[in-house]
């Protein structure tokens, strides 16, 4: 029995749902070649649950996506004419679009967001939980009937190469144009995906809805909007059979599926089973002076530099860093045992606002053309604008709500969360190796959070076990103008909170165990922090590219060219072998930056025994207790 049809009526002429006019199913030893035409090899498993879905949400109509051009186009075209897509000035952005999203649904949506584990402790303290039969059934009665009037697109998509050994597949249906073509960015699609699945391959199917059905149950008819949604929304994900349910909204996270829905949430835990590692993680090439390359992946938290380390342009002469990814890293041990990474995701979905040509100009020369800007500002030339993205603001613009503005407006021209969305390959910056199915080896992990005091500079764990401390302790500090009180911690251990799939004390468990697996072929991991401030609060690092100069030192290190300090919370640098040449840093700011604040830090140890009770103490690893035993003993040791 399949997954819906227990819930559903058992119809006396099934519809013929999975025959398009330009496509032929053909048997799974037919060839393309033999049918005179193109055709697509369906899995009969797939077949059935595209069968039964359309039987549920009722479409008017079923697309097979293929992944072409033309299929692109044809969509496009469509959205433009709904309302739903602006076609920007070719000029300035060749087949570009800016789409305008209904206000309610501008952003994910976390406490809409389930894990559906067969037991409530295994998502764990840091998860909303449903049990799976209940919340299906709530599901199906919203499903019913959702996509009458519109068209159920067959989205067959791959994470990571098509075919590569630590790739993942994955099937979409949704009654979006808007996330078709997103997902043809995001992922690969169509055909070569579809056939590749046969009944031996394990693949994730992902049901999506905006949940806005044109005709109701009495046949009455709707007229569409140009961003339909639905105020009832649900993301749930359902890690014992691997199934993503999301319905009501159409952007970004809670409706590109392939995204943090599986390549996080569902992947952590096939990654917790198989033995490897999904991570949310930027991953990049670098090339010293000497042209020995390297590889780094990197977990940080919202707001804390990510994109700009993952489209790094070094300032200290001879170095070189090329992009790989910019979110998501999927890692698992290679043939001779050290850790190999792959980004799994085929383009950038970026945050606009504060991406500029001063901050990164890498980025900004990447959405060229070919790009889709969701809540960015319109101008009056045709091409687009947000906060951040030049020095000045032009003197109008259409904002994102479809409005005037001009400066002296009293809100932002962009969303706050606008976006664009561009596939990898037209990052000035990306590196060869970036799809390559077998993927690059990891020399090095980094954590960072956003501290404007305690955590230092850069400074390497001592060990696996105590990178895995590193990682599960990261944190930000908040602001005034968000919490009403300064240096309030927000924890998000492996900036992977909204992330994991299962029990974070368990997924702080696989850690340790990958450490195990790895032995000495584990990668050194770092800590750095961008963001110290002095007493009148100002910055004391310059940032953005002159964080090459932190990536040298942890390349430099790799190579046992430069020593390191050891004190409880890690080695650090010594303050003359550091370079800050050509920077307004003075070696007091340096001191400061590289320096072990005792007190701060003893607060720290027992902040981090709070959050660690907060998630359960009979399942949180007692190594990593261990861990803060040891910190608190070495800051005794320290002069007060």
């Amino acid at each position: 029995m399949s997954i819906l049809e227990s819930s559903l009526p058992d119809p006396a002429n099934d519809p013929a749902v999975i025959k398009p006019a330009s496509l032929r199913l053909v048997e799974a030893d037919e060839t393309a070649a033999a049918s005179g035409g193109p055709a697509l090899r369906i899995d009969a498993g797939i077949a059935a649950w595209v069968s039964d879905v359309a039987r549920l949400t009722q479409p008017d109509e079923i697309v097979w996506c293929d992944g072409s051009r033309a299929e692109w186009d044809q969509l496009t075209k469509l959205m433009i004419s709904q309302g739903t897509l602006i076609r920007l000035n070719p000029e300035w952005r060749p087949n570009s679009f800016l789409a305008r999203s209904d206000p309610a649904d501008v952003a994910r949506v976390e406490d809409r967001t389930f894990i559906c584990s067969a037991e409530e402790v295994d998502a764990g303290q840091t998860n909303n939980w449903r049990e799976p039969a209940e919340m299906k059934a709530e599901m199906l009665s919203l499903f019913e009937g959702s996509m009458r009037g519109r068209t159920m697109y067959v989205v067959p998509f791959s994470m990571g190469p098509v075919g590569g050994a630590l790739s993942q597949v994955g099937v979409q249906l949704t009654d979006s144009p808007y996330v078709v073509i997103s997902m043809a960015l995001m992922t690969r699609i169509g055909t070569p995906v579809l056939n590749l699945i046969t009944d031996d391959t394990e693949w994730v199917p992902a049901l999506h809805s905006v949940g806005a059905p044109l005709v109701d149950a009495a046949g009455n008819v709707t007229e569409d909007v140009a961003w339909p949604h639905n105020p009832t929304k649900y993301i749930s994900h359902f890690p014992d059979t691997r199934e993503i349910w999301s319905f009501g909204s159409g952007y970004g996270g809670n409706a590109l599926l392939g995204k943090k829905c599986f390549a996080l949430r569902i992947a952590s835990v096939m990654a917790r089973d198989e033995g490897w590692m999904a991570e949310h993680m930027l991953l990049i090439k670098v090339t010293s002076p000497e042209q020995h390359v390297y590889h780094l992946a990197a977990a940080f938290p919202s707001a804390c530099g990510k994109t700009n380390l993952a489209m790094l342009k070094p300032t200290i002469p001879g170095w070189k860093v090329e992009t790989i990814g910019d979110d998501i890293a999927w890692m698992r041990p290679g043939p001779n045992g050290k850790l190999r990474a792959i980004n799994p995701e085929r383009g950038f979905f970026g945050v606009a606002p504060g991406t500029g040509i001063v901050t990164n100009q890498t980025a900004v020369d990447t959405m060229w053309g070919n790009t889709i800007f969701t809540n960015v500002a319109l101008r009056d030339d045709g091409d687009v604008w947000w906060e951040g993205l030049t020095p000045n603001p032009p003197t109008h613009l259409i904002d994102w709500q479809g409005n005037d503005w001009t400066p002296d407006s009293k809100t932002p021209a962009a969303h706050p969360n606008a976006r664009f969305t561009v596939t990898a390959d037209q990052c000035p910056s990306i590196a060869p190796e970036w799809d390559d199915p077998a993927g690059v080896e990891i020399d090095a992990i980094l954590f960072g959070g956003r501290r404007p005091s305690t955590v230092p500079l850069v400074a390497q764990a001592k060990s696996w076990s105590h990178g895995v401390f590193v990682g599960a302790t990261m944190a930000s500090e908040t602001t005034a103008a968000a919490t009403g009180a300064v240096g309030q911690l927000r924890h998000d251990p492996f900036a992977m909170l909204p992330f994991v799939g299962y029990n974070m004390a368990d997924y702080f468990q696989h850690w340790l165990d990958m450490g195990e697996t790895l032995g000495a072929d584990a990668p050194p991991i770092f800590q750095v922090n961008w963001f110290r401030k002095n007493d009148e609060g100002k910055f004391m690092w310059p940032g953005f590219a002159e964080n090459s100069r932190v990536v040298e030192w942890i390349i430099r290190r790799l190579e046992g060219e430069v020593a390191a300090r050891q004190t409880p919370i890690g080695g650090l640098p010594l303050v003359h072998e550091f370079n800050i040449e050509r920077t307004d840093v003075t070696e007091d700011d340096l001191q400061t930056l590289l320096g072990v604040d005792k007190q701060a830090w003893v607060a720290e140890a027992d902040e981090t025994e709070r959050y660690f009770g907060s998630l359960g103490d009979d399942r949180m690893p007692a190594a990593l207790y261990s861990e803060l035993n040891k910190l608190r003993a070495g800051l005794a040791k320290l002069p007060s």
